[in-house]
């Protein structure tokens, strides 16, 4: 097999927990904004695709270098073994992205790098005129930041935050990649009880659920690169059974979401009967100030309203106050909420023991964590 240079795309603030996941896999990383890298061969391409549960996508680097003109894109472009990758009938669309950099006419650095990967697969494979694009696809990516271009082939295809289990949503439905960076942020073992008091669709109990039985985030969907002719379909193959193997599918849990919308309730059980969880998670619908928690040394993760409009922000501060009352109940339970609010812990009654900022989508938000005092 071939090596690689690959790298994991992460939402901003989550490199960590993305770099510790490559790690686990037996890699070794290195990390840039919003960004692990790391070499493997074809069955790292795959297996990463298969496990990372909080990474973005996964992609090959196939080249890195300077340039400040059009010709530099062109020539250096051109230089690349593209054929290493692309078959002669392979379909390559580019996006691309120039930041803080000389050449910053985006379509015309897509254009560039088009033309200059057709023309070394014309030579590489003896045609002439136009090239077929109607085989596998490969997703180019050509990115330029103070004048150093990387290029890049996504193979992930659909970002890695689609498990495909989520057939219902809200109206501000949390990415599943996040969702799971926020369970493996509280350390959470499936021997303690796990709870969400704002369970929306459900998506974060789903993710604890995933991650306490050991599933592989994407033993059920698909992903681009299974169609590319280089990676043996045995790769995928072994390493799906390997993920069934190894999950834990008798593991006992108790997981429970919890939702003042039985609207939300019902979307939660449809996501959840998806992922094959019909009878493992407890659903109830049921408003924050009638809460009430079985057992100790629990966890409860949420993501509570944060309010954009001024009487939104009330209620949402509302929600906070009443919350940080009921908890004041359960003091071997450690809370962790993500929310915009910049008064939280005046709210909730409480200094965080510990903060950690981190983006929703566009909003920047922390993750406030409130640890319990062990029983």
């Amino acid at each position: 097999m071939s090596e690689y240079k690959l790298v994991a795309t992460s939402a901003m603030g989550l490199e960590s927990i993305v770099a510790d996941e490559v790690k686990e896999l037996g890699f070794k990383t290195t990390t840039e904004n919003g960004k692990v890298y790391f070499h493997g061969d074809e069955s790292a391409i795959v297996k990463t695709n298969m496990w990372l549960r909080v990474a973005d996508r996964v992609r090959i680097v196939v080249g890195e270098f300077q340039a400040k003109t059009f010709d530099d894109l062109f020539e250096q472009t051109k230089a690349l073994p593209w054929e290493r990758f692309l078959s002669v009938d392979a379909a390559f669309p580019v996006a691309g992205k120039s930041v803080k950099s000389t050449l910053f006419s985006v379509s015309d650095c897509q254009a560039i790098v088009k033309k200059a990967i057709v023309e070394r697969l014309k030579i590489a494979y003896k045609r002439v005129g136009f090239l077929d694009e109607s085989g596998p696809m490969y997703k180019l990516e050509v990115s330029i930041l103070k004048d150093k271009v990387t290029l890049t082939i996504d193979s992930s295809g659909t970002g890695l935050h689609k498990r495909g289990y989520r057939i219902g949503q809200g109206d501000a439905p949390l990415k599943e990649t996040l969702a799971a960076a926020l369970v493996k942020l509280t350390r959470w073992k499936p021997d303690r009880p796990f709870v969400d008091p704002f369970c929306g669709s459900g998506t974060i109990a789903i993710e604890a659920a995933m991650i306490g039985q050991n599933i592989a985030p994407g033993y059920n969907r698909d992903f681009l690169s299974e169609q590319w002719p280089w990676i043996d379909k045995a790769i995928w193959h072994r390493l799906r059974e390997e993920a069934e193997d190894t999950a834990k599918y008798d593991q006992p849990l108790a997981i429970t979401g919890y939702d003042f919308d039985p609207r939300m309730i019902t979307i939660a059980q449809g996501n959840a009967a998806e992922a094959g969880f019909m009878d493992l998670i407890k659903w109830e619908q049921c408003d924050v100030r009638d809460l009430k928690l079985d057992g100790i040394n629990g966890v409860m993760v949420g993501n509570p309203p944060y309010g954009e409009r001024l009487g939104e922000v009330e209620d949402a501060e509302d929600i906070t106050q009443i919350l940080g009352q009921v908890m004041k109940n359960y003091p071997s339970w450690s809370v962790y909420m993500l929310s915009s609010l910049e008064n939280f812990e005046t709210m909730y009654g409480k200094r965080a023991t510990k903060k950690r900022k981190l983006f929703n989508g566009f909003i920047r938000t922390d993750l406030h964590q409130f640890w319990g005092r062990r029983q």
